[in-house]
């Protein structure tokens, strides 16, 4: 299968539809318009240094998801990052300093990188490492977190720097929810949007979509709800499977086609919410876009991996450059020899060829 688009102007051209839609989400807050002006302006100047290092045959994606912790306090059904034994309860060992993240985030702006989503475990639990990131307005964090640990001084912070965008994870109503995360952590989540929206702070949700839950989260009602409580932003996950257990959760064709027109619908509703999907139909961006295609993955401990559901690395950022992770042997592997683009069953390519990338990875 040949790669006939060009995905440099596919993800130049994603990155400025979902900036206007969040300056339009934006408009009636003088800060956060403020701030998305800003970011606006940033971003074009980042897509000119993704042009410039094209040309110098280096392609750098938009996107980056740093896992800036491998610890959590929940322990949801079904969670990938526990099923491959990234995520742990106990205090991590060897995680990246605040400093060397720091580092991370600078090498990123200066490549041209215009969001880095902080996930974990429970990014809340490296308040160091937000607080460092909250120094680089030119990139948006969308903080991917549980919830659960929206304190005051959380919130402070959401205020000084309008770049951190909390995105809380919910599975839909209150029974949804409760059945995968835990007993009261709907309630805990809700009561902390309310924190949120009294503050005057933009914030999104994000939804794991499975064949369980996928007409609750596409219903008018339900983001009808999430608008009133403040969101703006509604990030549709679509479920990986990490076991051959959980495949039926996985949205296929049919599913994936009822998500795509669902968003359609929603967009159209609901303006004032920005909606992104991911991974979407891969058939659209031409193939996964994992692997420095379209974004990468770091891990709590520097390793540089094509994305949190394919966790083998050949490098790791700590001992070289983001720039030289990039061009690792694996990415270039996958990339170059047409991994990302080949047919596959469903839910995640890699997760599919997984003992393929895992051979890749120590060759």
């Amino acid at each position: 299968m040949q790669e006939t688009l060009d995905i440099q102007q596919y993800l130049t051209e994603g990155v400025e539809a979902i900036v206007k839609d969040a300056l339009r989400a934006a408009l009636r807050d003088p800060k956060e318009s403020l701030f998305m002006a800003h970011f606006a302006a940033a971003s074009r100047k980042a897509s000119e240094r993704r042009a410039a290092n094209e040309k110098a045959k280096l392609h750098v994606p938009s996107y980056l998801i740093a896992s800036i912790t491998s610890s959590c306090n929940l322990h949801c059904a079904g969670c990938y990052s526990r099923a491959n034994n990234a995520t742990q309860d106990c205090a991590p060992q060897r995680q990246l300093s605040t400093e060397q993240w720091e580092s991370i985030f600078t090498q990123a702006e200066e490549l041209g990188v215009s969001f880095i989503l902080l996930a974990g475990g429970e990014p809340l639990l490296r308040y160091d490492v937000i607080e460092a990131a909250g120094k680089h307005p030119n990139i948006l964090f969308p903080i991917f977190t549980n919830g659960t640990y929206l304190g005051q001084k959380s919130l402070d912070l959401f205020d000084r720097c309008r770049n951190l965008i909390p995105v809380i994870s919910l599975e839909g109503d209150r029974g949804l929810t409760d059945a995968r995360r835990g007993q009261g952590v709907y309630e805990k989540i809700v009561h902390n949007m309310e924190q949120l929206r009294r503050q005057g702070l933009l914030f999104g949700c994000s939804i794991t979509v499975t064949t369980e839950n996928l007409e609750e989260v596409l219903s008018d009602d339900f983001i009808r709800s999430l608008s009133e409580r403040g969101c703006k932003a509604v990030f549709f996950i679509e479920f990986v499977p990490v076991t051959d257990e959980a495949r039926q959760l996985a949205p296929g064709d049919t599913e994936r086609e009822q998500i795509r027109t669902g968003i359609d619908r929603l967009r159209i509703e609901h303006p004032e919410t920005v909606f992104v999907s991911f991974p979407g139909d891969e058939k659209s961006s031409g193939g996964c876009l994992a692997a420095g295609r379209g974004f990468f993955h770091i891990n709590s401990h520097g390793g540089a991996e094509p994305c949190p559901f394919s966790p083998y690395s050949d490098i790791n950022v700590a001992e070289t450059s983001l720039r030289e992770a990039l061009n690792s042997g694996l990415f270039l592997a996958l990339r170059k020899e047409g991994h990302l683009l080949e047919d596959h069953v469903g839910g995640c390519v890699l997760y599919e060829k997984r003992a393929l990338v895992e051979k890749l990875a120590n060759r």
